[in-house]
């Protein structure tokens, strides 16, 4: 039998490919406009450099149970190590914007699997006290990742060169995967499965997810079904989820079974994972957005400021463990989703100065709390299953976990417009109905003006133009407040689903692991 220690080694290397895997989502976030450059790309064509790792990744996340089964555990995430680290270089590589994309299909596609075996690993390597200290890790990872990923990008990229984001994987990816491949001994492969992979259900599945993402990243761009390409899209995201739960229902052998939705408390955890991925990912998106459009931040400075969020996650790695060795997991969740409310109530009151010091606190209290959400959910949704059905389980998590982020993203992106558009309407009224104070304003800048320029005409333009650029940006920031403020009350509701996730009861069964 393998040793704690051992186990403990183990995991820690395959939660080390993970964070590789989930950092690689945002690490070009800060870098676009240098790969942009690099690569000769329009501006509506780079976005698909993150865009496309994403539809790849959601198609192989739930695809991983099956080939788990298949290849074993040990030989998927050899595979998956590795075959990410070549397309790592890969990326690095890219010539063109289309080579950049088919790379960052590969990369997403193949890194993928990482995610929910290294959940369902965690789940079968350990019990008790240990699985929740493998859980604290894997929900650090979880959330450290997408919040760094942007951080590490821009200083890469600022201080050595773009293409290093992807280069500086190639090292650490071949250290996985050589310990990967000496070390995951716990199961054994059934390669026969592979003869019988429903192609049917495959491609229903991969039609449904990447149709649905791209409809979700690309919707709030192209204001949604007015646009041909979203109304299609979501068209054929429709009949091919149609189509995926026919053939999970009455496969043979389904590509993804969904037996785990027969457990209610699977279900309910599950949305509550998604529920809070959807106010995690879309704070983790807004407020670099905040102050890159209002603050006028670069990427490092951006990266400096949120950073602190780690700092709240790490805090609360230890109390997360300490609190579900001792309390319901319910009443853990239901504390994490107070603080993340308080800490997007903090947010909603932003202005326009507001920097480093003001958003420090709710930054910690987001970090602290986004591990009080995930973690009791990944256990009540994961706890009592057996080994056989912990890698579809783990996948469907992943994948509503995710799902959720994208949702929240697309969300707060429709609503930051509208509300927008709305306070820049008022504002506008009121200056025009009460506008001393902005002739008094448009009249002090025109003097201002004047003493550098002898062209009156183009003084009145440069002026308007600052006036405009005022209101534009208090409109902006207004548009913040009212989006934090509804997703701290969307958040709050939430919590009616957490006396509903009865837990398993308590287990020590131990889980076959070979020598």
């Amino acid at each position: 039998m393998m040793t704690r220690g051992a186990r403990l080694f183990l995991f820690g290397v395959m939660a080390f490919g993970q964070f590789m895997a989930l950092v690689d989502i945002q690490i070009v976030a800060a870098s676009l406009n240098a790969i942009q450059a690099g690569l000769s790309a329009a501006p509506d064509e780079i976005s698909w450099v993150q865009t496309a790792y994403l539809m790849a990744e959601l198609v192989m996340i739930p695809l991983a149970g099956f080939l788990a089964k298949a290849l074993s555990t040990r030989w998927l995430f050899t595979l998956s190590a590795g075959l990410f680290t070549l397309a790592s270089a890969l990326c690095g590589l890219a010539w063109d914007i289309d080579s950049m994309i088919a790379f960052r299909v590969f990369q997403g596609f193949v890194g993928g699997a990482m995610v929910p075996t290294v959940w369902a690993t965690g789940f079968i390597l350990f019990t008790g006290r240990d699985r929740a200290l493998a859980s604290s890790i894997l929900g650090v990872v979880t959330m450290l990742a997408p919040v760094s990923g942007p951080t590490i990008g821009g200083w890469i990229t600022e201080l050595i060169d773009w293409r290093w984001i992807f280069y500086i994987n190639v090292v650490p990816g071949v250290m996985v995967t050589v310990l990967a491949a000496a070390l995951i001994r716990f199961d054994e492969a059934r390669p026969a499965l592979l003869r019988t992979l429903d192609w049917s259900h495959l491609l229903a599945m991969a039609l449904f997810l990447s149709c649905l993402d791209y409809v979700l990243e690309e919707g709030p761009r192209h204001d949604w079904f007015s646009h041909t390409g979203i109304a299609v899209a979501a068209w054929v995201a429709l009949v091919a989820f149609v189509l995926f739960v026919e053939r999970s229902l009455r496969s043979a052998t389904p590509v993804v079974r969904l037996t785990p939705f027969k457990r209610p408390t699977f279900v309910l955890a599950s949305m509550l994972a998604l529920a809070t991925s959807a106010a995690i990912f879309a704070a983790t998106y807004l407020v670099p957005v905040f102050l890159g459009r209002v603050r006028g931040y670069n990427s490092l400075d951006i990266g400096t400021t949120v950073c602190v969020t780690g700092l709240g996650m790490l805090i609360s790695a230890p109390l997360t463990m300490r609190l579900l060795r001792h309390f319901d997991p319910r009443l853990v969740i239901a504390l994490g989703v107070l603080i993340f409310t308080a800490s997007l109530w903090m947010f909603s009151f932003v202005g326009p100065e507001w920097g480093f010091k003001e958003l420090f606190w709710p930054h910690v209290l987001r970090g602290v709390a986004g591990m009080l959400c995930v973690v009791p959910a990944a256990n009540l949704a994961l706890a009592d299953l057996e080994d056989e059905a912990l890698h579809e389980a783990s996948g469907l998590f992943n994948l509503l976990r995710n799902l959720g982020g994208a949702l929240g993203i697309a969300l707060v992106n429709t609503w930051l417009q509208d509300h927008s558009r709305l306070h820049l309407l008022r504002l506008g009224e009121a200056l025009g109905t009460r506008g001393g104070g902005a002739r008094q304003l448009l009249e002090g800048l025109l003097h201002d003006l004047s003493t550098r320029t002898t062209d009156a005409a183009n003084a009145f333009l440069a002026a308007q133009a600052l006036v405009e650029r005022h209101v534009q940006r208090q409109a902006l920031v207004l548009a913040f407040d009212d989006v934090f403020r509804l997703m701290a009350w969307l958040l709050l509701a939430t919590l009616v689903l957490v006396p509903w996730c009865r837990p398993a009861p308590p287990s020590s069964k131990p889980h076959a692991i070979e020598p």
